[in-house]
């Protein structure tokens, strides 16, 4: 797939304003500063689409991107960020919740994972939930050009082996460096096909 046009559409702060024309979704969701923006800029070959930051949790709406007018990657706020208020963070959950769950054109959410830390609790715990309330979605490895090779594949042969402990079989997963490109023709041939299956075509 090669995408042409990739253009900020609006952020809103709730699922019920945010388009309903049936165009497929795609939704990028990950820990606070897992490298969301760079990977969407990557995906798109399009710098400063989405808003790159060093402080964690500037992403605070639900982001939405047209992508050669046929569909849409979809920005969620971070998970797991601890420096804001409870009442914000419970805000964020609810408005997260609510699009992965309620919103009927979601095709597939991307989950980031940072292939340069050990497994952390919050991605789990975030897996698990998408399994158990049905929400289709993928594993994203980020930042593989960020420490050495064996320590990136260390990293994640252990995130693999803590999910095996409790699902029958491993998600798709998605190897990315938003610096090398590496894994951006994989996962838009991904979303290539899933779009595919309801009649869009590569023009």
């Amino acid at each position: 797939m090669k995408i042409k046009t990739a253009e900020y559409v609006a952020s809103y702060p709730d699922i019920r304003q945010t388009p309903d024309e049936g165009k497929p979704e795609y939704a990028f969701i990950g820990r606070s500063n897992v490298g969301k923006s760079s990977l969407i800029n990557m995906l798109c070959d399009k710098k400063g689409l989405a808003k790159t930051s060093q402080k964690p949790g500037k992403t605070q709406l639900i982001n939405y991107f047209n992508i050669d007018n046929e569909w849409y990657i979809v920005d969620l706020p971070g998970y797991g960020y601890a420096k804001i208020s409870k009442t914000k963070r419970n805000e964020w959950q609810r408005m997260i919740d609510g699009y992965l769950l309620r919103k009927r054109t979601l095709m597939c959410a991307f989950v980031l994972i940072d292939s340069n830390i050990s497994p952390q609790k919050k991605d789990l715990e975030f897996i698990d939930w998408c399994g158990n309330m049905q929400v289709p979605f993928v594993i994203v490895f980020t930042k593989t050009d960020k420490s050495k090779p064996q320590l990136i594949e260390d990293n994640i042969r252990a995130f693999q082996e803590t999910l095996l402990e409790t699902w029958e079989e491993l998600p798709q997963q998605f190897i990315t460096s938003s610096n090398d490109k590496k894994g951006r023709d994989e996962i838009l041939s991904f979303i290539q096909d899933l779009n595919a299956k309801l009649g869009i075509e590569e023009k």
